[in-house]
């Protein structure tokens, strides 16, 4: 099969999918979809409570440590490598920064639920 044609078949079928999805969803809101729902009760209060930011801050404390955990998943293979001291060098650097890290952050309350 020629490229420009399996170039012409994707952006058809693609197309067309596009087209398909505006098309079939019915979008006719009416009162009783748009209102809340509270296990048959009428809502108590409002539904837009505002988020404490400290959940927001811990949840990027997690992403980071994560990101920052990833950086050792090849250790294992890097210690087969010419220079392992290199290697377990850079190990130990991460490791000592994201210790210094969580003990910086816990000694400022970063990490505390409560004031």
């Amino acid at each position: 099969m020629n490229l420009m044609l399996m170039l012409i078949i994707t952006t058809l079928i693609s197309f067309i999918l596009m087209l398909v999805s505006f098309w079939l969803p019915q979008m006719l809101p009416d009162m009783e979809k748009l209102s809340p729902y509270e296990c048959g009760f009428d809502p108590l209060g409002t539904a837009r409570l505002p988020f404490s930011i400290r959940f927001f801050l811990v949840a990027i404390l997690f992403l980071l440590f994560d990101l920052e955990i990833a950086l050792l998943l090849p250790t294992p293979w890097a210690i087969n490598l010419s220079q392992p001291t290199t290697t377990m060098m850079w190990t130990s650097t991460i490791i000592t920064l994201l210790t210094a890290g969580l003990i910086y952050e816990w000694v400022q309350g970063g990490l505390d639920w409560a004031e």
